[in-house]
């Protein structure tokens, strides 16, 4: 299997600091590159971390506060300029589509790649399905529309060795079997479900700008690795509230009680100088999984199958 991981390009909220840069995150699955909201200076922080614009196959934006898309202006001319030579799909708000068309004709460029537009509308929908995942999109709670993006897997078989064995099924029968899901052998059928158990795809989700709501939740749901907002520390949740955003307690609670297994916090406000803050009041909202608080330019790996 090809790698699967998130590159962190950026991690700060409304504004860039010194050690953060406006928001960024590339997940690789299997191949394919998905670009998550693309803030100011993104195509900076994509050199920094080794990312090139070929290695994109997919741009999906939550929404248009500048923090999360105004990193999509040099980031289209970019994959342009490389004559990137596979289809690029870019999703959005449909709400949004004259911010998309003002940043993605920003200034004077010849187009060379065939941009796909697919925007998003409504309460969310499915909006590709390949071979290697389904990705989809669901409506947050945010001042303007936003959208949260999924992707999963398709479950597949884990061969048990002890009923092949059992079943005399051995050697390149295994690899037929699992190729025509039956096998006739030493006088009769073998079937797949025999020999094998339900394999749970792997599943991602990106949450960015949203107050706790039932589609944060959708989201999160069975989630091997969650990327999440915990813009505010729970002290300033009324403010979160006010503005549209999660505190590191709220984050962790919605991540536990849909049974996340790798939480990874990030879009901090520039507010707060310590880190390990959001992490300690993740364990105090009762989240025991694996936790990583986001830092510009770390890659993190999906965690192994179960």
């Amino acid at each position: 299997m090809s790698a699967r991981e998130l590159i962190v390009l950026g991690t700060a909220s409304q504004v860039p600091t010194r050690h953060r840069n406006h928001n960024g995150y590339l997940l690789r699955w299997d191949g394919e590159g998905l670009l998550f909201d693309p803030g100011e200076g993104t195509q900076r922080q994509m050199l920094r971390a080794g990312v090139a614009a070929h290695d994109i196959d997919r741009i999906c934006v939550t929404h248009f506060h500048g923090d999360h898309s105004l990193g999509l202006a040099g980031v289209i001319q970019r994959i342009n300029l490389d004559r990137v030579p596979h289809r690029v799909t870019a999703h959005y708000p449909a709400s949004g589509q004259r911010f998309f068309e003002r940043l993605r004709y920003a200034t004077a460029y010849r187009e060379t790649v065939a941009l796909t537009e697919e925007p998003v509308a409504g309460d969310g929908a499915l909006l590709a399905r390949t071979p290697a995942y389904t990705l989809e999109a669901v409506r947050l709670s945010h001042p303007v529309e936003s959208y949260g993006y999924r992707l999963i897997e398709p479950d597949g078989r884990r061969m048990l060795p002890e009923r092949l064995a059992a079943l005399g099924v051995r050697g390149p029968d295994i690899g037929r079997l699992q190729r025509d899901r039956v096998l006739e052998t030493e006088g009769r059928t073998v079937a797949i479900e025999e020999v094998s158990e339900v394999r749970r795809g792997q599943r991602f989700a990106f949450i960015m700008d949203t107050r706790l709501c039932d589609g944060a939740d959708a989201l999160a749901q069975g989630c091997d690795l969650l990327v999440i907002e915990s813009t505010f520390l729970d002290e300033d949740e009324a403010l979160a509230v006010e503005y549209g955003h999660l505190t590191a307690g709220q984050a962790a609670r919605l991540a536990a009680g849909a049974g996340v297994r790798h939480l990874v916090l990030t879009h901090f406000s520039q507010r707060y100088g310590d880190p390990s803050e959001f992490e300690r009041q993740a364990r105090d909202a009762g989240f025991e999984g694996e936790l990583t608080v986001a830092q510009d330019l770390m890659t993190v790996a999906l965690p192994k199958r179960r």
